[in-house]
Protein backbone atom coordinates (compact mmCIF):
# COMPACT_ATOMS: atom_id res chain seq x y z
CA UNK A 1 0.00 0.00 0.00
CA UNK A 2 1.08 3.56 -0.86
CA UNK A 3 2.63 5.58 1.50
CA UNK A 4 -0.16 8.55 2.79
CA UNK A 5 0.94 11.51 1.49
CA UNK A 6 -0.23 14.53 4.11
CA UNK A 7 1.03 17.08 2.06
CA UNK A 8 2.54 19.36 5.17
CA UNK A 9 2.09 19.48 8.27
CA UNK A 10 -1.30 21.04 8.21
CA UNK A 11 -4.53 20.43 11.08
CA UNK A 12 -6.76 17.70 10.92
CA UNK A 13 -9.27 20.05 8.86
CA UNK A 14 -6.57 21.04 6.12
CA UNK A 15 -5.97 17.64 5.15
CA UNK A 16 -9.37 16.85 5.30
CA UNK A 17 -10.46 19.61 2.88
CA UNK A 18 -7.23 18.82 0.89
CA UNK A 19 -8.68 15.24 0.10
CA UNK A 20 -11.76 16.39 -0.71
CA UNK A 21 -10.76 18.76 -3.27
CA UNK A 22 -8.24 16.43 -4.66
CA UNK A 23 -11.20 13.49 -4.81
CA UNK A 24 -13.67 15.88 -6.20
CA UNK A 25 -11.30 17.06 -8.94
CA UNK A 26 -10.66 12.67 -9.76
CA UNK A 27 -14.30 12.24 -9.91
CA UNK A 28 -14.69 14.70 -12.33
CA UNK A 29 -11.83 13.32 -14.24
CA UNK A 30 -13.32 9.28 -14.16
CA UNK A 31 -16.71 11.30 -15.79
CA UNK A 32 -18.46 11.96 -12.57
CA UNK A 33 -21.19 14.57 -13.12
CA UNK A 34 -20.91 15.77 -9.41
CA UNK A 35 -19.50 14.59 -6.01
CA UNK A 36 -20.45 15.57 -2.59
CA UNK A 37 -19.14 14.54 0.87
CA UNK A 38 -21.15 13.33 4.17
CA UNK A 39 -20.84 11.01 6.91
CA UNK A 40 -21.73 7.79 7.44
CA UNK A 41 -24.41 9.26 10.87
CA UNK A 42 -25.57 12.37 8.65
CA UNK A 43 -29.31 10.52 8.21
CA UNK A 44 -30.46 9.57 11.51
CA UNK A 45 -34.14 10.18 10.32
CA UNK A 46 -33.92 7.17 7.41
CA UNK A 47 -34.21 4.31 10.15
CA UNK A 48 -37.99 5.70 11.69
CA UNK A 49 -38.94 6.37 7.69
CA UNK A 50 -37.81 3.11 6.60
CA UNK A 51 -39.97 1.51 9.36
CA UNK A 52 -43.11 3.13 8.42
CA UNK A 53 -42.64 2.32 5.01
CA UNK A 54 -42.62 -1.34 6.01
CA UNK A 55 -45.17 -1.44 8.44
CA UNK A 56 -47.79 -0.05 5.68
CA UNK A 57 -46.15 -2.59 3.60
CA UNK A 58 -45.54 -0.52 1.10
CA UNK A 59 -42.60 -2.72 0.01
CA UNK A 60 -45.03 -5.14 -1.33
CA UNK A 61 -43.07 -7.93 -2.82
CA UNK A 62 -39.70 -6.74 -2.17
CA UNK A 63 -38.93 -8.42 1.20
CA UNK A 64 -35.31 -7.66 0.71
CA UNK A 65 -35.97 -4.39 1.85
CA UNK A 66 -36.99 -5.53 5.21
CA UNK A 67 -33.71 -7.34 5.58
CA UNK A 68 -31.05 -6.03 7.30
CA UNK A 69 -33.13 -3.49 8.28
CA UNK A 70 -30.47 -1.99 10.80
CA UNK A 71 -28.16 -1.49 8.17
CA UNK A 72 -30.52 0.07 5.79
CA UNK A 73 -32.31 2.44 8.40
CA UNK A 74 -28.13 3.42 9.69
CA UNK A 75 -25.29 3.70 7.15
CA UNK A 76 -23.46 3.85 10.21
CA UNK A 77 -23.62 0.13 10.77
CA UNK A 78 -22.86 -0.76 7.67
CA UNK A 79 -18.76 -0.26 7.90
CA UNK A 80 -18.14 1.05 11.42
CA UNK A 81 -14.53 2.17 10.74
CA UNK A 82 -16.04 4.47 7.58
CA UNK A 83 -15.50 7.93 8.37
CA UNK A 84 -16.64 9.79 4.95
CA UNK A 85 -19.41 8.66 2.38
CA UNK A 86 -18.75 10.07 -0.69
CA UNK A 87 -21.86 10.60 -3.32
CA UNK A 88 -21.19 10.30 -6.88
CA UNK A 89 -24.19 11.14 -9.53
CA UNK A 90 -23.97 9.87 -13.19
CA UNK A 91 -25.79 11.31 -15.71
CA UNK A 92 -27.58 9.65 -18.13
CA UNK A 93 -29.96 12.13 -19.20
CA UNK A 94 -32.18 11.61 -22.50
CA UNK A 95 -32.41 13.78 -25.81
CA UNK A 96 -36.24 13.32 -25.98
CA UNK A 97 -38.58 14.04 -23.42
CA UNK A 98 -40.15 10.33 -22.52
CA UNK A 99 -43.75 10.93 -21.96
CA UNK A 100 -44.24 11.46 -26.26
CA UNK A 101 -43.25 7.38 -26.25
CA UNK A 102 -46.51 7.13 -24.33
CA UNK A 103 -49.00 7.90 -27.55
CA UNK A 104 -47.22 5.29 -29.55
CA UNK A 105 -49.33 2.71 -28.44
CA UNK A 106 -48.27 -0.11 -30.49
CA UNK A 107 -44.40 0.32 -29.15
CA UNK A 108 -43.23 -0.56 -26.06
CA UNK A 109 -42.04 1.73 -23.75
CA UNK A 110 -38.86 1.27 -21.58
CA UNK A 111 -37.37 3.02 -18.91
CA UNK A 112 -34.34 5.62 -20.20
CA UNK A 113 -31.99 4.11 -17.76
CA UNK A 114 -32.58 0.63 -19.30
CA UNK A 115 -32.60 2.02 -23.09
CA UNK A 116 -28.77 0.54 -23.14
CA UNK A 117 -25.83 -0.64 -21.04
CA UNK A 118 -27.12 -1.80 -17.45
CA UNK A 119 -25.81 1.30 -15.50
CA UNK A 120 -24.70 -0.89 -12.35
CA UNK A 121 -21.87 -2.41 -14.85
CA UNK A 122 -20.53 0.66 -16.36
CA UNK A 123 -21.19 3.12 -13.05
CA UNK A 124 -19.16 0.58 -10.79
CA UNK A 125 -16.45 0.60 -13.00
CA UNK A 126 -15.74 4.13 -13.10
CA UNK A 127 -16.55 4.38 -8.83
CA UNK A 128 -14.09 1.00 -8.69
CA UNK A 129 -11.39 3.22 -10.33
CA UNK A 130 -12.15 5.95 -8.59
CA UNK A 131 -11.51 4.46 -5.14
CA UNK A 132 -8.23 2.42 -6.23
CA UNK A 133 -6.64 5.76 -6.75
CA UNK A 134 -8.09 7.44 -3.29
CA UNK A 135 -6.46 3.93 -2.10
CA UNK A 136 -3.22 4.72 -3.84
CA UNK A 137 -2.69 8.42 -2.57
CA UNK A 138 -4.02 8.30 0.73
CA UNK A 139 -3.93 5.09 2.06
CA UNK A 140 -6.85 4.26 3.51
CA UNK A 141 -9.97 1.42 2.85
CA UNK A 142 -12.59 2.04 0.76
CA UNK A 143 -15.83 0.23 -0.32
CA UNK A 144 -17.80 1.21 -3.39
CA UNK A 145 -21.51 0.49 -3.50
CA UNK A 146 -24.16 1.09 -6.86
CA UNK A 147 -27.35 0.08 -5.48
CA UNK A 148 -25.86 -3.53 -4.83
CA UNK A 149 -25.98 -3.58 -1.25
CA UNK A 150 -28.62 -2.08 2.11
CA UNK A 151 -27.15 1.59 1.83
CA UNK A 152 -29.53 4.51 1.78
CA UNK A 153 -28.44 6.28 -1.37
CA UNK A 154 -31.01 9.04 -1.90
CA UNK A 155 -31.02 9.95 1.52
CA UNK A 156 -27.18 9.92 1.95
CA UNK A 157 -26.76 12.21 -1.50
CA UNK A 158 -29.10 14.84 -0.04
CA UNK A 159 -27.04 14.67 3.15
CA UNK A 160 -23.95 15.49 0.85
CA UNK A 161 -25.51 18.00 -1.09
CA UNK A 162 -26.26 16.35 -4.34
CA UNK A 163 -29.90 16.76 -4.42
CA UNK A 164 -33.05 16.98 -2.74
CA UNK A 165 -35.34 13.85 -2.45
CA UNK A 166 -38.53 15.54 -4.17
CA UNK A 167 -41.91 14.77 -3.69
CA UNK A 168 -41.87 11.30 -5.75
CA UNK A 169 -38.92 10.29 -3.64
CA UNK A 170 -36.89 10.20 -5.57
CA UNK A 171 -33.33 12.64 -5.70
CA UNK A 172 -33.60 15.59 -8.01
CA UNK A 173 -30.65 18.18 -8.65
CA UNK A 174 -30.73 21.97 -9.68
CA UNK A 175 -28.07 20.99 -11.82
CA UNK A 176 -28.67 17.38 -13.47
CA UNK A 177 -32.52 17.65 -13.32
CA UNK A 178 -33.88 14.17 -12.34
CA UNK A 179 -31.79 11.83 -14.53
CA UNK A 180 -29.11 10.47 -13.03
CA UNK A 181 -27.64 7.66 -10.91
CA UNK A 182 -25.97 7.49 -7.64
CA UNK A 183 -23.12 6.05 -6.66
CA UNK A 184 -21.63 5.74 -2.91
CA UNK A 185 -18.14 5.43 -1.95
CA UNK A 186 -17.67 4.86 1.95
CA UNK A 187 -14.10 5.26 2.95
CA UNK A 188 -11.98 4.88 6.24
CA UNK A 189 -10.42 8.60 5.40
CA UNK A 190 -11.35 11.79 7.23
CA UNK A 191 -13.16 14.41 4.34
CA UNK A 192 -14.26 17.45 4.51
CA UNK A 193 -17.98 17.60 4.11
CA UNK A 194 -20.67 19.60 2.10
CA UNK A 195 -23.72 21.30 3.17
CA UNK A 196 -26.69 19.02 2.73
CA UNK A 197 -29.07 20.33 -0.06
CA UNK A 198 -32.59 22.01 0.82
CA UNK A 199 -35.61 21.10 -0.66
CA UNK A 200 -36.90 23.02 -3.50
CA UNK A 201 -40.18 21.27 -4.93
CA UNK A 202 -42.05 24.33 -3.42
CA UNK A 203 -46.05 24.15 -4.04
CA UNK A 204 -45.03 22.04 -7.26
CA UNK A 205 -47.23 18.32 -7.66
CA UNK A 206 -46.87 17.59 -11.52
CA UNK A 207 -44.91 14.44 -10.50
CA UNK A 208 -47.78 13.37 -7.97
CA UNK A 209 -50.29 14.28 -10.27
CA UNK A 210 -49.31 12.45 -13.34
CA UNK A 211 -48.85 8.99 -11.84
CA UNK A 212 -51.34 7.13 -13.68
CA UNK A 213 -51.57 4.53 -10.87
CA UNK A 214 -51.99 7.47 -7.89
CA UNK A 215 -48.94 5.65 -6.26
CA UNK A 216 -48.42 8.52 -3.74
CA UNK A 217 -50.39 8.33 -0.75
CA UNK A 218 -48.99 12.00 0.07
CA UNK A 219 -45.96 13.61 -1.08
CA UNK A 220 -42.84 12.19 -0.37
CA UNK A 221 -44.17 8.69 0.34
CA UNK A 222 -44.80 5.90 -2.32
CA UNK A 223 -46.81 2.78 -2.53
CA UNK A 224 -44.63 0.64 -4.56
CA UNK A 225 -47.27 -1.72 -4.66
CA UNK A 226 -49.23 0.64 -7.05
CA UNK A 227 -45.76 2.04 -8.75
CA UNK A 228 -45.58 1.10 -11.95
CA UNK A 229 -41.83 0.71 -12.24
CA UNK A 230 -42.49 -1.68 -9.43
CA UNK A 231 -44.87 -3.51 -11.26
CA UNK A 232 -42.93 -4.29 -14.20
CA UNK A 233 -40.05 -4.81 -12.79
CA UNK A 234 -40.10 -6.20 -9.15
CA UNK A 235 -43.78 -7.67 -8.88
CA UNK A 236 -43.81 -11.75 -9.89
CA UNK A 237 -47.09 -13.14 -11.13
CA UNK A 238 -50.17 -11.67 -12.58
CA UNK A 239 -50.59 -7.81 -12.14
CA UNK A 240 -54.31 -6.53 -10.30
CA UNK A 241 -56.49 -6.40 -13.51
CA UNK A 242 -57.61 -2.96 -12.43
CA UNK A 243 -54.11 -1.80 -12.64
CA UNK A 244 -53.59 -3.36 -16.10
CA UNK A 245 -55.49 -0.39 -18.35
CA UNK A 246 -52.85 2.22 -16.25
CA UNK A 247 -49.56 0.22 -17.44
CA UNK A 248 -50.33 1.61 -20.97
CA UNK A 249 -47.39 0.84 -23.27
CA UNK A 250 -45.03 1.01 -20.42
CA UNK A 251 -42.83 -2.98 -20.23
CA UNK A 252 -39.96 -2.02 -18.15
CA UNK A 253 -40.17 1.06 -15.65
CA UNK A 254 -42.23 4.23 -15.98
CA UNK A 255 -40.33 7.82 -16.18
CA UNK A 256 -43.72 9.96 -15.82
CA UNK A 257 -42.88 11.67 -12.22
CA UNK A 258 -39.13 12.53 -13.67
CA UNK A 259 -39.68 13.34 -16.97
CA UNK A 260 -42.54 15.78 -15.46
CA UNK A 261 -40.17 17.36 -13.24
CA UNK A 262 -39.51 21.15 -13.68
CA UNK A 263 -35.74 20.93 -12.79
CA UNK A 264 -35.37 18.88 -15.86
CA UNK A 265 -35.08 22.59 -17.89
CA UNK A 266 -31.18 22.19 -16.56
CA UNK A 267 -30.63 18.80 -17.40
CA UNK A 268 -28.51 17.90 -20.50
CA UNK A 269 -28.01 14.92 -22.38
CA UNK A 270 -25.80 12.54 -20.47
CA UNK A 271 -22.06 12.10 -22.43
CA UNK A 272 -21.78 8.40 -21.68
CA UNK A 273 -22.68 6.71 -25.23
CA UNK A 274 -23.30 3.32 -23.25
CA UNK A 275 -26.17 5.24 -21.79
CA UNK A 276 -27.77 6.66 -25.12
CA UNK A 277 -30.30 4.75 -26.13
CA UNK A 278 -30.40 1.46 -28.59
CA UNK A 279 -31.89 2.03 -31.72
CA UNK A 280 -33.83 -0.78 -31.56
CA UNK A 281 -34.75 -0.26 -27.47
CA UNK A 282 -36.15 3.44 -28.23
CA UNK A 283 -39.48 2.09 -29.83
CA UNK A 284 -39.78 -1.59 -30.33
CA UNK A 285 -42.51 -3.00 -32.12
CA UNK A 286 -44.62 -5.04 -29.47
CA UNK A 287 -45.37 -7.70 -31.44
CA UNK A 288 -42.14 -8.71 -31.89
CA UNK A 289 -41.14 -8.48 -28.33
CA UNK A 290 -43.97 -10.83 -27.62
CA UNK A 291 -42.67 -13.97 -29.29
CA UNK A 292 -38.99 -13.80 -27.65
CA UNK A 293 -38.48 -17.16 -26.42
CA UNK A 294 -36.23 -17.45 -23.21
CA UNK A 295 -32.65 -17.80 -25.84
CA UNK A 296 -33.94 -15.09 -27.93
CA UNK A 297 -34.91 -12.64 -24.78
CA UNK A 298 -31.28 -13.37 -23.29
CA UNK A 299 -29.15 -12.82 -26.50
CA UNK A 300 -31.30 -9.43 -27.31
CA UNK A 301 -31.27 -8.03 -23.99
CA UNK A 302 -27.51 -9.30 -23.34
CA UNK A 303 -25.91 -6.31 -21.02
CA UNK A 304 -29.10 -5.04 -20.64
CA UNK A 305 -30.48 -4.43 -16.89
CA UNK A 306 -33.70 -5.97 -18.93
CA UNK A 307 -32.22 -9.65 -18.48
CA UNK A 308 -32.29 -9.81 -15.31
CA UNK A 309 -36.58 -9.92 -15.06
CA UNK A 310 -36.15 -13.10 -17.33
CA UNK A 311 -38.29 -13.76 -20.63
CA UNK A 312 -41.61 -14.30 -18.51
CA UNK A 313 -41.77 -11.14 -16.49
CA UNK A 314 -41.03 -9.38 -19.54
CA UNK A 315 -43.40 -10.90 -22.00
CA UNK A 316 -46.03 -10.66 -19.67
CA UNK A 317 -45.63 -6.82 -19.71
CA UNK A 318 -45.78 -6.50 -23.26
CA UNK A 319 -48.71 -8.56 -23.22
CA UNK A 320 -50.48 -5.85 -20.49
CA UNK A 321 -49.28 -3.45 -23.17
CA UNK A 322 -50.95 -5.23 -26.60
CA UNK A 323 -53.78 -5.61 -24.21
CA UNK A 324 -54.00 -2.05 -24.23
CA UNK A 325 -52.78 -1.15 -27.64
CA UNK A 326 -56.37 -1.67 -29.09
CA UNK A 327 -54.51 -2.99 -32.72
CA UNK A 328 -56.43 -5.98 -33.11
CA UNK A 329 -53.33 -6.76 -35.38
CA UNK A 330 -52.06 -8.26 -32.25
CA UNK A 331 -54.66 -10.76 -31.81
CA UNK A 332 -52.91 -13.92 -33.32
CA UNK A 333 -49.64 -13.12 -31.37
CA UNK A 334 -51.39 -12.67 -28.60
CA UNK A 335 -53.54 -15.76 -28.78
CA UNK A 336 -50.25 -18.20 -29.65
CA UNK A 337 -49.59 -17.26 -26.09
CA UNK A 338 -52.76 -18.26 -23.85
CA UNK A 339 -51.26 -21.76 -23.52
CA UNK A 340 -47.36 -20.44 -22.55
CA UNK A 341 -45.97 -22.86 -20.08
CA UNK A 342 -45.41 -19.73 -17.32
CA UNK A 343 -49.54 -18.91 -15.73
CA UNK A 344 -48.85 -15.09 -15.72
CA UNK A 345 -48.00 -15.16 -19.54
CA UNK A 346 -50.85 -17.62 -20.30
CA UNK A 347 -53.06 -14.97 -18.24
CA UNK A 348 -51.68 -11.81 -19.58
CA UNK A 349 -52.56 -13.09 -22.79
CA UNK A 350 -55.97 -14.38 -22.69
CA UNK A 351 -56.30 -10.83 -21.25
CA UNK A 352 -55.18 -9.05 -23.96
CA UNK A 353 -57.17 -11.10 -26.29
CA UNK A 354 -60.28 -10.19 -24.30
CA UNK A 355 -59.18 -6.32 -24.91
CA UNK A 356 -58.15 -6.37 -28.23
CA UNK A 357 -61.66 -8.41 -29.10
CA UNK A 358 -63.69 -6.29 -27.49
CA UNK A 359 -62.59 -3.62 -29.37
CA UNK A 360 -62.78 -5.15 -32.79
CA UNK A 361 -66.14 -5.78 -32.30
CA UNK A 362 -67.08 -2.33 -31.32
Amino acid sequence: MAERRDHGAGTGADVAAHWSAQLKARARTEGFSAVRITRPDAVPEVMGRLQAFLDKGYHGQMGWLAERVAWRGDPAALWPEARSVVMLAENYGPDFDPLTRLDWREDGVISVYAQNRDYHDVAKKRLKRLGRWLVAEAECEIKVFVDTAPVPEKALAQAAGLGWQGKHTNLVSRELGAWFFLGALFTTLELETDAPEPDHCGSCRACLEICPTDAFPAPYQLDARRCISYLTIEHKGPVDEALRPALGNRIYGCDDCLAVCPWNKFAERSAEVKYHARADLHAPDLGALATLDDVAFRAFFSGSPIKRIGRDRFVRNVLYAIGNSGAVRFIPVASGLCEDPDPAVADAARWAVLQLSRRDQA
